[in-house]
């Protein structure tokens, strides 16, 4: 019964506050204190997103541009995870890959919009492209330091009780490294799905996603559709985090004892 009313009091909050943003929005607007060509009002947002759903518009967006993400961070996960099992076990790639690793990692993903331009064209495989550089390099030095910072004792007592080669890879290591794997791939889902905004905005095809969706929508002036879209995009990187992520992270904390609970 306390952790119901504990949850309810957790979520009534912030929908309170919410609530309370639209409405001061919605007032501030009103006054005529800033154009709407500044700042729409909620109204004229809601109703936007309501035709576009009627139309279809930004439902099928949000689909192509989920497809995008999904296919390019699995692509990263099959690149970047493998990449950094062997710079932890290698000087060699840890002085070449992983070097490059940090400092492309610190490189925007915007950046490598022009670049994809130029070897793919304007076409799904150039976006594909940003995504992955957007998330394999992250991916890439988390599994390296979750490998590297794992105690050696682990590794000894495991050996001593017969594990050795895969088994003790299977076992021991990867399930060690798990939790700093975890925020690798919380880190590069979010960078894959900024990297991905900024190439549905600059890459022009026929299938749009969200990120066309908002560049059309600067283009015509209609700030109601870029709000609106912004908002959209805000909620699909928080369902995200709640859906995807969270729960694995509690389940990291219960297993290491770190949970309150």
């Amino acid at each position: 019964m306390k952790r119901d009313l504990k949850f309810l009091s957790g979520a009534v909050w912030p929908i309170a506050g919410f609530c309370v943003l639209i409405a001061v929005w919605e007032c501030l607007v009103r006054a005529e204190i800033w154009s709407a060509i500044v700042l729409p009002s909620p109204l004229s947002v809601a109703r936007y997103l309501w035709d576009s759903v009627l139309d279809g518009v930004w439902p099928f967006a949000v689909l192509t541009t989920l497809k995008r993400l999904v296919l390019g961070y699995a692509i990263g996960l099959m690149v970047g995870i493998p990449l950094g099992v062997l710079c932890a076990r290698s000087k060699i790639c840890r002085d070449t890959i992983g070097l490059l690793a940090l400092g492309l990692q610190a490189l925007p993903s915007v950046c490598w919009v022009p670049l994809a331009i130029i070897w793919f064209g304007m076409n799904e495989h150039a976006m594909l492209f940003v995504v992955l550089m957007g998330t394999v390099w992250s991916l890439l030095i988390s599994t390296q330091h979750g490998v590297m910072n794992i105690p050696p004792i682990y590794i000894r007592a495991a050996r001593t009780m017969g594990s050795k080669g895969l088994h003790t890879w299977i076992h021991v290591i990867m399930p060690a490294a798990f939790p700093s794997i975890v925020g690798g791939m919380k880190q590069g889902w979010a960078f894959a799905w900024r990297s991905l905004m900024a190439a549905e905005i600059y890459v022009s095809i026929a299938v749009m996603g969200l990120g066309q969706l908002l560049h059309y929508g600067r283009e015509n002036m209609d700030m109601a559709q870029v709000v609106g879209i912004m908002l959209v995009v805000v909620v699909i990187g928080l369902l995200a985090d709640k859906i995807l992520f969270s729960p694995w992270e509690r389940m990291l904390r219960k297993r290491w004892g770190l949970s309150q609970n």
